[in-house]
């Protein structure tokens, strides 16, 4: 049911934690990727990583707040692949600075990655997605874009930022068959949980009623459904995958 067989996606911040798995669940299921990083390097690293899909996974690592740039590499996807699905807004920053301690420049720069990038990014794919008749945009939020949380507000104001993006856009692109959702992942072992140590993630676990921290498979698992025909009716939602965590 949840097959993407001729289907294509662009996946941002691609390269690891929940992007790469966002990436690998798509190709597993049948899905051509094109896989997006920062820089060069981490992206051809990341596509050795996936020498299986040789035929239907590339890779590009174009600035993502640059128009012009986003519009070129998209329109190669296209090019390659024949269409472009599948728009996954994955890229991100956090942060954990106080407000005493933040520079502009620093709540600037995340911002700049999780909300510009997000609008530069959809504004490309929903151009493609248009005239070859719909699609669907997927955007990374957070927990936090509900909650808030205690330090580094940029973090929390961008992801309360794309859930409305989010929503605004559902109503905008509906008459273009074009869905727009996101997922909100709870506390994930990625590269910065799995540098805690284990008695710390134990304690964090423990406020979670589903008793563990989600896998980025939960996370990507999420974004199959919503990529996939099953959710053809879902448009303008936040998906919380944070197993049952209130704070």
């Amino acid at each position: 049911m949840f097959v993407l067989k001729g289907k294509t996606a662009i996946v941002t911040g691609g390269t690891r934690g929940i992007g790469f798995s966002i990436v690998k669940t798509f190709l597993d299921n049948g899905a051509n990727v094109a896989l997006l990083g920062s820089r060069q390097n981490s992206v051809e690293s990341t596509l050795s990583k996936l020498s299986q899909y040789k035929d239907r996974v590339i890779g590009l690592w174009p600035d993502l707040m640059n128009p012009e740039e986003v519009k070129r590499d998209f329109e190669k996807v296209k090019n390659r692949f024949g269409s472009v699905d599948i728009l996954a807004n994955n890229a991100g920053l956090s942060s954990r600075t106080s407000l005493y301690d933040y520079t502009l420049e620093e709540f600037q720069k995340v911002m700049d990655l999780n909300v510009t990038a997000v609008f530069v990014c959809s504004q490309a794919a929903a151009r493609i997605m248009k005239e070859q008749g719909g699609g669907c945009i997927i955007c990374t939020s957070s927990m936090v874009g509900e909650y808030g949380q205690p330090s580094g507000c940029s973090y929390p104001a961008s992801k309360f930022a794309v859930n409305g993006l989010v929503k605004s856009l559902s109503r905008e692109l509906a008459k273009d068959h074009i869905r727009v959702n996101a997922v909100a992942p709870g506390v994930t072992r990625t590269d910065m949980l799995s540098a805690l140590p284990k008695e710390m993630v134990d304690r964090i676990s423990a406020d979670i009623p589903l008793g563990r921290v989600g896998e980025p498979e939960d996370i990507a698992n999420a974004y199959l459904f919503l990529a996939s025909d099953a959710a053809s009716y879902i448009t303008g939602q936040v998906v919380k995958v944070d197993g049952g965590a209130r704070v």
